[in-house]
């Protein structure tokens, strides 16, 4: 016999009391828009709640650290649970870390449409419309591990639509063992669905709005569709008011365009077009083949400040969080040729190369400088071994600016 057809939203990871990180200066038109951000998506994915005539709205955690995030984030969540609740849309909360249940003012009472699971014991609620039940719902807020114990959420057999609740990590085939027809998951900033192990769909929203180079792409929410015959369609919504992008570019890229100022400004374009107007804040990792390539004396940093001055104004803005030129590891054979110091310096980083920097080591020249803290020293004479083919080119760059007495140019002026 045919069931109910259906429709929720599933959101979670709001974390209202955390800013956009990744920054290493903020800039001064766009804070206010910055830290209205994650209220802002937050907002969007209520706002949809009220609009799109759902059947009830599941979070699963890290909406807010009350005390963090103080009485504003906290007033938003309420002014919206009322406003559900006006409509008796059920809203079915899994707490997660920063929204442990126990966080919660006692003072503060939740409005009665809402269902705050505890993490003691695993909740079972049956979602009714018109006297009927379309679904059922299984939640369980975070005991506090990074892992989702699936265990914990065995209850009586039913054969309703069943949409379990729950945060932290797991896997397909621990989903499996639970037997749901839909995993409304929280942990992950970044939207995943866990394919294999078992016929349901195991869905991480991700947060509305990321916060960090690490959260690059598009977030928001999903809006799911139930049909009577149980089948599941998934529509992921976008959410999110500033876009972290990480863009990759090298030597060929630069050389298609014959100007890195033009590659930059072209690459830029695409990004604002691929991202529907949002703002952008971009990383850029610039890697460069050869020594052969350095056209001309130019600075980094006055790119920087270029790009920041000619995208980072707009309406939508794009702005550089940070713009990296990785160092060539191979410089100019007449130079490698010289019978001079700057000759010497580049065979012996040659050398160093061959052996990915295993050889180096950085603890005698900590020495010589006795103002350094015991932490600073500690971390320069232990570098990684990931890390030391990375630092040794570094340093060979840094080297040949001071033996030449000048940068060697990594960027074309126009």
């Amino acid at each position: 016999m045919p069931g109910e057809s259906f429709r929720f939203i599933h959101a979670s990871d709001f974390h209202l009391e955390t800013p956009l990180g990744d920054l290493d200066s903020l800039p001064p038109h766009l804070h206010e828009l910055m830290a209205e951000a994650p209220r802002q998506a937050a907002r969007a994915v209520f706002e949809a709640a009220l609009a799109d005539n759902i059947d009830f709205l599941v979070l699963s955690g890290d909406l807010l650290n009350p005390q963090a995030a103080g009485p504003h984030g906290m007033s938003m969540l309420l002014d919206y649970f009322e406003q559900l609740n006006t409509k008796e849309t059920p809203v079915f909360w899994c707490a997660g870390l920063s929204d442990a249940p126990e966080k919660w003012p006692e003072s503060v009472p939740l409005p009665p449409n809402v269902t705050l699971f505890s993490k003691h014991e695993t909740g079972v609620i049956p979602v009714q419309r018109g006297g009927r039940t379309i679904c059922t719902v299984v939640g369980r807020s975070s005991d506090g591990q990074q892992v989702l114990h699936v265990p914990s959420y065995r209850v009586e057999a039913t054969n309703d639509y069943t949409v379990a609740v729950g945060y932290g990590s797991s896997d397909a085939d621990a989903l499996a063992e639970g037997r749901f027809d839909y995993w409304a998951l929280g942990g992950e900033h970044n939207h995943l669905e866990i394919e294999g192990g078992a016929e349901a769909a195991s869905i991480y929203s991700g947060t509305p709005q990321g916060r960090s180079l690490s959260e690059c792409g598009a977030h928001g929410y999903v809006s799911i569709d139930v049909d009577g015959d149980r089948t599941t369609r998934i529509h992921r919504i976008e959410s999110d008011v500033f876009r972290y992008c990480n863009v990759k570019l090298d030597a060929n890229a630069i050389a298609a365009v014959g100007d890195i100022r033009n590659l930059l400004g072209e690459r830029i374009g695409r990004l604002q077009h691929e991202n529907g107007g949002r703002h952008l804040l971009i990383e850029w990792d610039i890697s460069i083949a050869s020594g052969e390539t350095l056209a001309s004396v130019g600075d980094v940093e006055e790119l920087l400040q270029w790009v920041r001055r000619e995208y980072g104004h707009g309406s939508p803005a794009a702005w550089t969080t940070n713009l990296r030129i990785r160092p060539p590891k191979q410089y100019p054979d007449s130079w490698n040729g010289e019978d001079t110091i700057l000759g010497d310096f580049l065979r012996a980083s040659d050398k160093h190369g061959k052996l990915d920097g295993r050889d180096l080591n950085l603890l005698p020249t900590t020495e010589e400088h006795s103002g350094l803290n015991s932490t600073t020293t500690t971390l320069l004479a232990e570098v990684a071994a990931s890390d030391r083919t990375e630092v040794l080119n570094q340093a060979t760059l840094l080297g040949v600016e001071m033996l030449r007495g000048e940068k060697p140019n990594l960027v074309q002026k126009s």
